[in-house]
């Protein structure tokens, strides 16, 4: 058995070091000594580097966002719309990450039910609203009906008729009502968006991000460009304009949008004040014997 200045120790027949610690494999040691990836060595990127520092700065921008968005007790609706593929999710979950929960919604409804679908269309959609504090990001929105229903047929004619008609004084309400709302659509090439669906199918953690309507959708490409082209013409409105994001490249799209965002919202710093540290009171507590507790065990 070699020692610690030995090149390594030596492995029990079950996988463990000789000294009793469970031996943790190369990928579990290259996660916890962080590697460098594509680059290797240790060597960092300095594109990534760059990426992550400008994004972690828009982060903190964010969160004094948030705070004033809570002080002021402000309604705030920001809408992801796109192609599928088009880094729409990418950019919410920036967004949101460094976010409270309690403050920055996220909204992706699913197929409406057959109670939903004989209500007024927009009705599922107010009841996310935000209330006085709270933003709310939906991954997609009431605009399903003038894509998706529109190309695919979910809908009839009528009622994509009278949606297009009633969607403008919509939001012109939810304007009036004091509501800050913003709309993004997320615009991806097709050489890029048929790479990133390549990828979805061959990559097991995402997978599950392409369905059988993402798949359908290819063979209404030129439909669905119609359908935004009409959308865009009825819904582009000086009180709620449509902002583009070119997404081809989604570190750089995620970082436009945010810094579009903050833009969108005039906010100052709240200072917080200023918190101390109390000491643990341990008088009255004795800790129950730790061997009778279960443990995660220590892979890295």
């Amino acid at each position: 058995m070699r020692g610690r200045s030995g090149r390594g120790a030596s492995v029990s027949s079950n996988g463990k070091e000789a000294n009793g610690k469970q031996r943790v494999s190369r990928s579990a040691a290259g996660f916890v000594n962080g590697d460098a990836g594509k680059h290797g060595g240790g060597v960092p990127d300095p594109k990534e580097f760059r990426y992550n520092k400008e994004l972690r700065r828009l982060q903190i921008e964010l969160v004094k966002l948030q705070e004033w968005i809570r002080h002021e007790g402000m309604r705030v609706v920001v809408l992801f719309e796109g192609r599928d593929a088009a880094g729409k999710g990418g950019a919410i979950k920036r967004i949101t990450e460094s976010l409270n929960p309690r403050i920055c919604r996220v909204v992706a409804l699913g197929t409406p039910t057959e109670r939903e679908k004989s209500q007024w269309y927009f009705q599922r959609y107010v009841s996310h609203l935000p209330a006085a504090g709270e933003m709310v990001l939906f991954d997609r929105s009431w605009y399903n009906r003038a894509g998706v229903e529109r190309v695919m047929g979910f809908c009839t004619e009528a009622q994509y008729q009278e949606f297009m008609h009633s969607c403008p004084e919509f939001e012109r309400m939810l304007i009036r009502s004091g509501i800050v709302l913003v709309k993004y659509w997320f615009s991806v090439s097709d050489e890029e968006q048929e790479r990133r669906f390549r990828e979805r199918i061959e990559n097991p953690t995402k997978r599950w991000k392409i369905s059988p309507m993402d798949l359908e959708s290819r063979r209404h490409w030129a439909d669905y460009s119609r359908a935004k082209d009409e959308m865009f013409a009825m819904t582009d409105t000086r009180q709620a304009p449509w902002f583009v994001v070119d997404a081809d490249n989604k570190k750089r799209a995620r970082l436009n949008v945010i810094h579009h965002l903050l833009s969108r919202i005039e906010y100052r710093e709240i200072q917080p004040e200023k918190l101390k540290l109390p000491d643990l009171d341990r008088r009255k507590y004795t800790r129950p014997p730790i061997h009778e507790q279960n443990f995660v065990p220590a892979v890295y």
